[in-house]
């Protein structure tokens, strides 16, 4: 039976990532992990290319790669498991990964360097760092259902559970994203031998949390289930510019 690909940004020893396998094995999914050496948390799509991978096996038959997230998919997908994976997983993030954070995601990038595999590939966060086991058995739960889904080519669903024991959690919510507002300047600081560096700012305040958005899900206590896509085109504009510009 091809296996579950599991992977994250938070590194190979993260306790959500650790959660969600021992959850997945317990219910009899075979699972494979390949995930970075450390946290790479804001990682992106970003792929290594100025130098080799160098994947490092554990003792718990996890891989780690000194690379980022979408570095450790791809070298699972077409290297070490080639032909071995029908979906990638990524998670369980610690914090979440709401609105505008999908950019920046590397949970979201490993989630999507899944695409051309056999069923849609799911990124899983939970919005805090202690109820991972809530956050494991909601996706246990979800796993049939999905399989269920004729979903386009190149979709990912992106997962986001309050951080709340499960009996708390009031039910599920098809979502879209919210947005943010800018974040803050990025501070500066002195390091010890006078250097000015520093540091970026914490994403921006939520600006746009209707009713239908991953936002206001959470904050009611719901589970947030967004469909989301690699096309970035905006397809609603071709034509005025074919008119203008051709």
């Amino acid at each position: 039976m091809p296996a579950l690909m599991l992977s994250n940004d938070d590194g190979a020893h993260a306790i959500g990532l650790r959660t969600l396998a021992a959850a997945l094995e317990a219910a009899g999914y075979p699972i494979l992990v390949i995930a970075p050496d450390r946290d790479r948390s804001g990682a992106s799509n970003s792929l290594t290319l100025d130098r080799p991978l160098h994947p490092v096996r554990h003792d718990n038959g996890f891989w780690a790669v000194n690379g980022t997230p979408t570095d450790c998919v791809h070298l699972g997908i077409n290297a070490l498991y080639r032909d071995s994976c029908r979906r990638v997983i990524a998670g369980i993030n610690a914090g979440a990964n709401l609105g505008d954070d999908v950019i920046y995601s590397g949970t979201v990038a490993a989630a999507m360097e899944g695409r051309f595999l056999e069923l849609t590939p799911i990124a899983i966060s939970l919005v805090g760092k202690q109820h991972f086991a809530t956050a494991a058995r909601v996706l246990l739960e979800l796993l049939p259902e999905l399989d269920q889904l004729a979903l386009p080519a190149q979709t990912i669903i992106n997962i986001n559970v309050p951080d709340l024991p499960y009996e708390k959690i009031r039910g599920r919510r098809i979502t879209r994203l919210g947005h943010r507002h800018r974040s803050d300047n990025p501070v500066m600081v002195t390091n010890p031998r006078g250097k000015e560096c520093y540091w970026i700012a914490a994403a921006g305040d939520v600006a746009d949390a209707a009713e239908d958005t991953d936002f206001h899900a959470i904050e009611q206590g719901y589970v947030s289930i967004t469909p989301i896509q690699m096309d970035m085109t905006r397809h609603g504009v071709i034509g005025q510019m074919q008119t203008l510009l051709c």
